[in-house]
């Protein structure tokens, strides 16, 4: 049986995110009880429910697809294709009442991250792309920045201390950029498509926080990868950047000494 076409996956993608984002916003600000799971990071019922939505929209249209999700897990299924989801990227920001939180819908086709969801329903963002189709900011064309001297980049991460505490590459980062902001979690990734900023690091990855990132920065005309510079979302760490900015970055990145240990 042949894969579905990208378009069609990508237009399933954006109908699935934007039904989840609109189930956030009705706990968005208004007092929504947080749970804390056995790894420690916070879940709400918005979590849950966004994530129910997305996938009974997936099974409306192909109910024999994996599916990988944040809050329920691995659904298995046809492996050619695989959709990983979370529900809120940002569910700290989200339960603190920061609107830069965001619903990452991502598909793997045979094993490529080739379809990628950014929406921002705080925002009224969304940043989308499917390999071979370009990158759309809220429709129109998204393009990475030409920025093309260290200098006067903008870098930005989901934790400057989590960065900072891991090894010394993040604080080269700062001393050699112009402008460091935590505007980060899928934000971050979505300013690095939008040309909006340069740089986007995060010193721990899992595939559902990043699903999306590698088609879109890749349609965007940038780059998604592991601070060791491998092109996958199944990495422990990640890094989205400009084109003219990438060999620069990762030489810092790759580079980097490990706080206790002294290895690079």
């Amino acid at each position: 049986m042949k894969s579905p076409a990208l378009t069609e996956l990508l237009d399933i993608a954006l109908d699935a995110a934007h039904l989840a984002g609109r189930v956030t916003l009705g706990y968005f600000n208004a007092g929504v009880e947080v749970e804390t799971k056995s790894d420690d990071t916070p879940v709400t019922r918005a979590d849950r429910e966004a994530e129910a939505v997305i996938r009974r929209t997936i099974a409306r249209h192909h109910p024999d697809h994996a599916i990988l999700g944040e809050e329920q897990g691995a659904t298995p299924g046809d492996a050619r294709v695989r959709w990983i989801i979370d529900p809120i990227d940002g569910t700290k920001s989200f339960i603190h009442g920061v609107p830069l939180y965001g619903v990452l819908i991502g598909v793997e086709v045979e094993g490529i991250a080739s379809v990628g969801v950014i929406h921002l329903p705080a925002l009224g963002e969304t940043v989308w792309a499917a390999l071979g189709h370009g990158c759309r900011w809220n429709g129109r064309v998204a393009k990475v920045s030409e920025v093309d001297d260290l200098g006067k980049a903008l870098v930005v991460t989901s934790s400057i201390s989590s960065c900072l505490s891991r090894s010394d590459a993040f604080g080269k980062l700062c001393e050699r950029t112009r402008l460091q902001r935590t505007w980060g979690d899928a934000f971050g990734y979505a300013m690095v498509a939008t040309g909006r900023a340069d740089i986007m690091v995060d010193p721990k990855m899992n595939p559902w926080d990043c699903a999306p990132m590698a088609p879109i920065l890749a349609e965007a005309g940038g780059h998604f990868t592991t601070w060791a510079g491998d092109p996958t979302i199944w990495g422990p760490d990640a890094v989205g950047v400009n084109g003219k900015l990438r060999d620069e970055v990762m030489g810092i990145l790759g580079k980097e000494k490990r706080h206790g240990d002294g290895a690079g």
